[in-house]
C-alpha cells in the first residue's frame, strides 16, 4: 500500500493526538518507505491542527441547565393549585368526570402585531397616523393573516393612533371580524396595550433613557395587560382560539420574555419590523411555545421598516 494511501485510512478513523501518533508508529516501522520526506511534512501538518484544536471532554462541552426550572402555574391558572388542597364536594355522581371538566383542554394561540410605519414628527397621539408606507405594510399584514387560513376569533388594539388605525386595516381582510363587527361587536380597543417602558433593559442603552417613574407606571400598565391577555384557556373554552393583538414593540418583546420565562430585563435584544407578526401557542398544560418572533417575510424586502 502506497504511504498517500496509508495516511489517509490513518486520518480517516483518527483525529488529532490519536492520528499523530499512529503516523509516528507507522513511520518508525518503515510503512511509508523512502517517501519519508512527504510523510514528515504531512505529520508536521497534523500536529498544527492538533495545537490548533482545544482539549475538550464530553463533560466540557455539555451545557448546564441555569436560572429557575419552568414554573408550570406561571399564569395561576394551573388546575391543579386552584383548590389549594382542599377537595371540594362532588355534586356529581363520578367526582374523576367533574375533576376532568375542571381542566384546559384548549390550545391558545396569540398573534402579536407590531403597527405599522407612523409619522414619527407628529407632536401628539393623533397626529401620528400612518404614513402610505404604514398603510401599505398594514394591508400586507392583512393580506398575510387571512392567507394563513385560521378562523380568528378577536382583535384587540391598542388605544393609540397608529396601533387603531392599522388594526382597522388589517380588519378588512378577516371576513369573520367583519361579521362581529356588522353584528355590532366592534374590535376591542384597550389602553393597557400602549407603548411604554416595560422594565429597564440590560444591558442599558444610550440612545433611550425614561427615568425612575415611568418604567414604574408604564411597567405596571404592561404587565397588567400581559397577566389580561397571555394566559392558558378557560375550562369553559372547547376549541383551539386564534387571537389577534395589534400593539407595540416594547409590548410584544416584553411579553415574549414574560411568556417565555425569560429574564424579562432582556426585552430590548431583540428587534421587531413594522407590521411584523409574533406568534405564541399556549397550550392546556400551560406549556408555552414561539412559532415565529417579528415574521415579515412576506412582505418585498423595500417595505422592511423598523420606527
Amino acid at each position: 500500500m502506497s504511504s498517500r494511501k496509508t495516511l489517509k485510512l490513518i486520518c480517516a478513523f483518527a483525529t488529532g493526538s490519536a492520528a499523530v501518533a499512529l503516523v509516528a508508529a507507522a513511520d518508525s516501522r518503515g510503512y511509508f518507505g523512502q517517501n519519508r520526506s512527504e510523510t514528515a511534512v504531512r505529520l508536521s501538518r497534523l500536529s498544527v491542527l492538533e495545537a490548533a484544536q482545544p482539549a475538550w471532554t464530553a463533560a466540557s462541552i455539555t451545557p448546564v441547565p441555569t436560572g429557575h426550572s419552568w414554573d408550570t402555574n406561571w399564569d395561576k391558572r394551573d388546575h391543579s393549585s386552584l383548590s389549594n388542597g382542599k377537595k371540594k364536594e362532588s355534586t356529581t355522581e363520578d367526582p374523576s368526570s367533574e375533576q376532568d371538566n375542571g381542566k384546559p383542554k384548549a390550545t391558545r394561540n396569540i398573534l402579536l402585531i407590531r403597527h405599522s410605519q407612523y409619522n414619527l414628527s407628529g407632536s401628539s397621539d393623533k397626529e401620528r397616523i400612518l404614513t402610505p408606507l404604514g398603510r401599505e405594510q398594514a394591508e400586507l399584514t392583512g393580506h398575510r393573516l387571512a392567507a394563513l387560513g385560521l378562523k380568528y376569533d378577536v382583535l384587540v388594539h391598542s388605544s393609540m393612533s397608529r396601533a387603531t388605525e392599522t388594526a382597522h386595516i388589517i380588519s378588512k381582510h378577516l371576513p369573520g371580524i367583519l361579521i362581529l363587527c356588522f353584528s355590532g361587536v366592534e374590535l376591542l380597543s384597550c389602553d393597557l396595550l400602549r407603548e411604554g417602558a416595560p422594565i429597564e433593559p440590560v444591558p442599558p442603552v444610550t440612545h433611550w433613557k425614561p427615568d425612575a417613574v415611568q418604567y414604574h407606571e408604564d411597567g405596571a400598565r404592561i404587565e397588567a395587560a400581559f397577566r389580561r391577555y397571555i394566559h392558558r384557556a378557560e375550562p369553559k373554552q372547547k376549541e383551539d382560539s386564534y387571537e389577534i393583538i395589534v400593539c407595540h414593540a416594547n409590548v410584544i418583546r416584553y411579553f415574549v420574555c414574560r411568556a417565555l420565562q425569560f429574564p424579562p430585563e432582556g426585552w430590548l435584544r431583540m428587534g421587531l419590523n413594522n407590521g411584523s407578526i409574533t406568534w405564541l401557542t399556549i397550550r392546556p398544560s400551560g406549556r408555552v411555545a414561539l412559532r415565529t418572533l417579528g415574521d415579515a417575510g412576506f412582505m418585498p424586502p423595500d417595505k422592511l421598516t423598523r420606527t
